[in-house]
């Protein structure tokens, strides 16, 4: 039957064609098309044939054709014909099928949906079909019957489009059906329905099927739905990376293994959708813009759905695209530190902890993608990178710390700009660990930075780099020429880059051989510079290779160093020592620095500040080293045990035409030689094995050398007088003339001296009583020298005074002295140290240099001398340092302490000083040990473990300490009452405080004793008062909201300055006995008013994130309602007690000045918050349909009864104490000449200053009222019953005195004129007479 058809198809003679095709029984024509599929011939030419005999004009035509088409669709579907055959039966019925009319049509799209919703569709081949079919439909103008009805084509379309949507939807085919939806024209509203389908679809696939449709939806996206496809999209991956968590964090049991996410899996799905994503933002770029768009909305709302790793990955692997970038990282950078401020600002109130609990943190986010890079991330590297500059750049420190601080200081800093720094280096960092390819272009970036940016501070990224560089030092050999270039440059860069340069590239050294020898050529060059700064980067270089690079048979061996020298060729990095080269090497460093002795001071300086770490890490250079400086101090030294002054001055100051400068930096020198002969004879002599003889009778030459001149300097330094240094009271000691500052330098000199000798007696004396007496006298020429510079200082203004303060003690040294003077009891050291002890000049200075050395630690992070920049010797010292001033300072009240005759702080002012300081540097810089440092002041309990110290046991013990001292300063009659102690006091409790727990019951009992204390305490100092203020607030916020407190303490201010209408009288209930005449305004008031602008801040916080809520529409509505609630509640109760607050404090008559501008600012934001609520009940009016809540009616009728009218009369009283200094000024002006014009126009610009803010007040409420009538108007509730108008609104005219001036001009009677006064003063209480009734008590 099949050829007969296509017989007659070929002689072209329809009707006998029709005639056949209208023989056949209805499944043989099925059947006859199968069997031809099936045998793979001329299926094409036969379904041709059938068409052609079954024209569309007629009934029977349309239905055979209807029937070849319901037969083919399962055909293809079937799977058994071969791809090219389907393509072409496809092919042919979509171009027959335009043909079709619109009922049948009609009829094959809803078999089509039919076998769409029986899941039948195997491998989608005929879903080409039925778009051709809907595309036709949608053209088709016929009327069509559906249900009951009938519709067009295009609307017949949409309801089976909907159908479809509407319906089941097997997963295998969900990948075709997206691809035929980009084939059928779509309305907005259908393409919303098919995206939002496929999006529902995620769920219900395999992982690994996911790209291939993320890739149709963005293919389909082009019609429109970008925001709906990008938003699913990223929900998806972010739910998923969730679960992910969630099943890491929970131990897998049995029944959880089969659900598990395979997490490698999961990365490299997600890689493959953010790569098909840039991929479609390359071809379309609005689904970017989209993108940055629906993130920037979506951040408003939900930080944490907007920002999760995936879309943080997709926006760093778009941020490549330079038309995106920058709109990228500044989204990023302002989301980074939003984050960072909201979670400070959470940190900093307990009232909004207990509000706002989970806070979403934006840098684990960046970092948890650093992460999920190292799974075949490559596209998102280079985003990370150029984020992490961006940021280094963009929060880079403001000012340079130099070396150490710097780091530690932005370790712990909490400052968001500083945040957002470090979390640039740790995405460096982090990027630098996962992926190898992109190393040598971070190491590139951070030394071109720390190259071009020598102006501004780099210690940041010299920190990356000393990071970088000890996470992979044998990766870094392969940029090792890199490294070398950059020391080509080491001449032009500032001495405290190059310090941390070679400091951070020192791993480097150890492992590469090029890179040493290219580094000591550049060296070896620099040293012969013009330039300064080059010959200290070379001191420095040199210095640092001394250190890490031992000799053989050195003591201190902490590292295995390599064999180097200076002509090497070779190295292999694991040989044994070279004992001879590395000698060698060493001794020619030494030959080149011994050049540098005979160069300017501070070349001088350095290398005698370096020389002794070299010794301690290095000590077969002893001899060497020890001998280099005994040749140098012998062209200063006077050997004749007879002359005076032993040491020869002149020559250590060199004159170029009128200027002098210091040559030679003797007393550092002498320093210098003092450490290096102390440790020699400690650790070397003691430690000596069998050495040759000759070698040790030259060792032990020097050392007798150096211990006969230092002896001879003691002696003779103690007998000399000042006139033998040419110095005396009567010198010039003028920093603007040429013998001033050659005196000057002298004056140092000389007491650099004394307290090296000091030293080294003190050390070498073993308690030595004749020794002691020698301190003494070397300390007796020291403090002449002192005074006088002091004197002349103080004379001249000159700030000399703190250059000649730094002290030439070691650290090390000073602990010991300290602990000598203050607690040694043991018998055989009495004697000698009475001698001492009877000085209580020498008492104050060595804890004045304790101060010293603890505020240079605190400032810059390191101190002068032995073991400066080591934080584990710094922190022994500080320890022991800190229970000799405590012990002292417990012991020995101020009171009890003899008040020296001489001016300066008593010895236990300085004790309290020098404790501050020491907590402060604690907290910066030794943050991890402080429970080691408060186990090593409480000596009871020595034995504990680390593990078992309570910080907040602990630190409640000192506090207690302190507290007894602080009753004892405000019990203590007015005499005796020291305020600068009292500050220190409250100060180190302030301090102490931070290392509370503020949940703990100690953090408790401290707040309510402080809260105590400025209840029962009058105090009339005003900057204690304001410490103690300070303390119980920062305290308050800690605990609870702090709105309780101010209302008292505002209620006090009023009782003590009396209220503006002088006929009231207050009732004088005193909360505070702090707040007082003297210190109620403006000390109090400020504090107050500062407090309440902090609350403010929270509040107008709390209303953005209702806000937020409010316009949050997702499924979880429940917890997001209870969540605004409590909100609400939170935010009308703090605005409710404020209201109080400035109730009382908007009646108060405040001094001009300070106190009312901040009042009124104050007053104007808190109007401005009001309104922000008000703004928010009205958007919740719009989008339900709840009423206004009683709370808030309450705060409106609070705000309308107790504030706006007071705020009028506050107004009014503003302007006449104005009007009154005005007119007061006037009057000075007539009486005296015209010169006091000056003073006049000072006290008018001074008025208008402080009345500038009453107009943005005025705003402020009427704006706050106009919102009112709205919010009135859509809940139906009147707010507005609440709100007096006040007649005194124009601020600028007052109506009664406007009366009174016109009945004056108009009657010109002189007699009218009291009575219109005495009509102005009646008005006035009418005017105002809410406030009135509000007032506690009248006469």
């Amino acid at each position: 039957m099949a050829q007969r058809i296509l017989q007659l198809a070929a002689e072209e003679s329809p009707e006998r064609l029709q005639e056949a095709l209208q023989g056949l029984a209805e499944g043989e024509l099925g059947d006859m098309v199968t069997r031809q599929a099936l045998r793979g011939r001329e299926t094409a030419a036969l379904l041709r044939g059938i068409f052609r005999g079954s024209p569309c004009s007629q009934p029977s035509g349309v239905l055979r054709r209807l029937q070849v088409y319901k037969h083919c669709v399962p055909l293809v579907e079937s799977g058994d014909l071969h791809v090219g055959k389907v393509s072409e039966i496809i092919g042919l019925l979509m171009l027959e099928a335009r043909q079709l009319p619109g009922h049948a049509l009609a009829e094959l799209a809803t078999s089509f949906v039919e076998v769409i919703k029986g899941g039948s569709l195997s491998n989608g081949k005929s879903l080409e079909l039925l778009s051709t079919v809907l595309t036709a439909l949608s053209n088709s103008k016929e009327s069509l019957a559906y249900g009951k009805g009938e519709l067009n084509g295009e609307e017949f379309k949409k309801q089976l489009i909907n159908t479809l949507c509407s319906s089941k939807w097997d997963p295998q085919c969900v990948i075709h059906l997206a691809n035929m939806f980009r084939d059928i024209p779509l309305s907005g509203e259908e393409l919303q329905f098919v995206v939002e389908k496929v999006l529902r679809m995620f769920s219900k696939l395999d992982l690994q099927e996911i790209p291939p449709l993320v890739y149709q939806l963005l293919l389909l996206s082009a019609k429109g739905s970008k925001k709906t496809v990008l938003e699913g999209i990223i929900s998806f991956f972010n739910q998923l990376d969730k679960k992910q968590k969630e099943e890491q964090r929970v131990p897998q049991s049995a029944d959880l293994e089969v659900a598990t996410l395979p997490l490698d899996q999961l990365r490299h799905v997600e890689g493959t959708v953010i790569l098909h994503i840039v991929s479609a933002i390359n071809l379309d770029q609005d689904i970017g813009e989209e993108l940055i768009k629906h993130l920037r909305t979506e951040q408003q709302k939900d930080p944490g759905k907007a920002l999760c790793p995936f879309s943080v990955a997709l926006l760093l692997s778009i941020a490549v695209k330079h038309r995106l970038q920058e709109q990228i990282f500044d989204f990023l950078k302002t989301s980074i530190t939003r984050s960072c401020k909201d979670l400070q600002f959470l940190q900093a109130s307990k009232f909004l902890q207990d509000l706002c609990p989970q806070q979403y943190d934006v840098t684990a986010v960046i970092l948890e993608v650093v992460k999920n890079s190292a799974f075949g991330w490559d596209h998102v590297t280079q985003g990370l990178v150029d984020l992490g500059f961006s940021l280094m750049e963009s929060y880079e420190p403001k000012k340079s710390f130099g070396g150490k601080t710097a780091e530690t200081n932005l370790g712990l800093s909490k400052l968001p700009a500083q945040q957002a720094c470090k979390l640039g280096a740790s995405i460096l960092l982090e990027t630098f660990k996962v992926h190898e390819p992109i190393r040598s272009d971070i190491l590139e970036q951070v030394l071109n930075r720390v190259l071009t940016k020598a102006a501004s501070p780099v210690s940041h990224f010299i920190d990356l780099l000393s990071n970088i560089v000890v996470s992979a030092p044998l990766v870094l050999q392969n940029s090792s020429s890199r490294v070398t270039e950059t020391f080509d440059n080491l001449s032009f860069l500032p001495i405290d880059t190059v310090q941390g340069l070679l400091r951070a590239v020192q791993p480097l050294l150890k492992v590469s051989m090029s890179v040493r020898d290219s580094l000591i050529l550049v060296l070896q060059k620099a040293i012969f510079s013009r330039q300064l700064d080059a010959r200290k980067a070379a001191v420095a270089g040199f210095l640092l290779l001394l250190r890490n690079f031992k000799i053989l048979g050195s003591l201190t061996s902490s590292q295995c160093s390599q064999a180097i020298g200076a002509t090497q060729v070779q190295a292999d990095v694991h040989a044994c020592y070279n004992s001879a080269a590395n000698e060698a090497f060493c001794l020619e460093i030494l030959g080149s620095l011994r050049r540098c002795l005979s160069q300017q001071a501070d070349v001088r300086l350095m290398l005698y500040e370096g020389f002794y770490d070299v010794l301690r890490r290095n000590s077969q250079l002893a001899s060497s080293i020890m001998e280099t400086l005994l040749s140098q101090i012998k062209q200063y030294y006077l050997p004749q045990p007879d002359l005076l002054p032993p040491l020869k001055l002149e020559g250590c100051i060199m004159a170029q035409g009128d200027q002098i400068f210091l040559q030679e930096p003797l007393a550092h020198l002498l320093c210098c030689i003092q450490h290096c002969l102390a440790w020699y004879k400690s650790t070397v002599h003691l430690c000596k094995g069998a050495e040759d003889d000759e070698e040790e009778e030259e060792e032990v030459g020097f050392e007798q050398n150096f211990e006969e001149m230092l002896e001879s300097v003691t002696r003779r330094m103690i007998k000399s007088e000042l006139e033998d240094f040419e110095l005396d009271k009567s010198a010039d000691f003028s920093p603007s003339s040429g013998v001033g500052v050659k005196n000057n330098i002298y004056a140092i000199q000389v007491m650099g001296i004394c307290e090296v000798l000091i030293e080294y007696n003190f050390n070498t004396g073993n308690f030595s009583k004749n020794k002691f007496e020698d301190v003494l006298g070397l300390f007796t020429c020291y403090n002449k020298l002192s005074e006088i510079l002091k004197e002349k200082a103080g004379k001249n203004k000159s700030t000399l005074g703190n250059k000649i303060a730094r002290s030439f003690l070691s650290m090390a040294f000073v602990s010991t002295l300290l602990t000598a003077l203050f607690r040694d009891n043991a018998q055989s050291h009495e004697e000698s140290l009475a001698v001492l002890r009877s000085s209580t000049e020498f008492l104050r200075y060595a804890v004045s240099v304790a101060l010293q050395k603890v505020q240079q630690l605190e400032e810059t992070g390191q101190t002068d001398g032995p073991d400066g920049q080591n934080p584990d010797k710094m922190f022994q010292n500080l320890c022991k340092i800190t229970r000799v001033l405590l012990w002292r300072y417990t012991s020995i009240p101020t009171a009890v302490e003899e008040s020296g005759k001489k001016k300066g702080k008593s010895i236990s002012l300085l004790c309290l000083e020098g404790l501050l300081r020491i907590f402060n540097t604690m907290q910066q810089l030794y943050t991890a040990r402080i429970p080691q440092f408060l186990q090593a002041l409480d000596i009871t309990d020595g034995d504990a473990e680390e593990a078992d110290i309570n910080v907040t046991e602990k630190a409640a013990f000192q506090i207690r300490q302190f507290q007894r001292s602080l009753v004892n300063q405000l019990s203590s009659s007015e005499d005796d009452f020291n305020s600068k102690e009292t500050q220190l006091l409250i100060t180190i409790l302030s301090t102490l405080s931070k290392l509370l727990d503020p949940g703990s019951q100690q953090f408790l009992q401290f707040l309510t004793w402080t809260v105590k204390i400025c209840k029962e305490n009058a105090l009339e100092d005003l900057s204690c008062c304001k410490g103690l203020l300070t303390l119980l607030f920062s305290l308050h916020v800690l605990y609870k909201s702090p709105v309780s407190l101010l209302r008292e303490l505002a209620q006090d201010i009023h009782a003590c300055l009396g209220d503006i209408d002088q006929d009231v009288e207050i009732e004088s209930r005193s909360h505070f006995a702090i707040v007082n005449v003297k210190t109620a305004a403006p000390t109090v008031c400020l504090l107050v008013l500062g407090q309440a602008d902090k609350v403010l801040e929270e509040v107008d916080w709390l209303i953005k994130r209702l806000t937020i809520l409010g316009s949050d529409t997702s499924e979880d509505s429940t917890q997001a309602s209870n969540q605004t609630q409590a909100l609400e509640k939170g935010v009308i109760l703090q605005l409710g007690t404020l209201l109080t607050v400035f109730h009382e404090l908007v009646q108060t008559a405040l001094p001009a000045g300070s106190c009312v501008d901040s009042l009124l600012r104050s007053l104007s934001k808190t109007y401005t918050i009001l309104t922000s609520l008000i703004k928010h009940y009205i958007q919740a009016c719009r989008s339900t349909s709840n009423a206004v809540p009683g709370r808030l009616e309450k705060l409106v009728k609070l705000s309308g009864s107790h504030l706006t009218p007071q705020c009028y009369s506050f107004i009014t009283y503003v302007q006449n104490i104005h009007s009154e200094s005005l007119s007061f000024a006037e009057e000075k002006k007539k009486k005296k000449k015209e010169d006091e014009t000056a003073a006049v126009s000072t006290v008018m610009a001074k008025v208008l200053r402080e009345t500038k803010p009453i107009p943005n007040l005025i705003f402020a409420i009427e704006q706050y009222e106009k919102f009112l009538i709205h919010l009135s108007k859509k809940s139906k509730v009147n707010l507005m019953q609440y709100m007096k108008l006040s007649t005194s609104r124009d601020f600028r005219i007052n109506a009664s005195m406007l009366d009174s001036v016109l009945q004056e001009h108009n009657t010109e009677d002189a007699e009218n004129e009291p009575d219109n006064n005495q009509s102005s003063t009646a008005e006035q209480p009418d005017e105002n007479q809410e406030p009135q009734k509000k007032r506690r008590r009248k006469k």
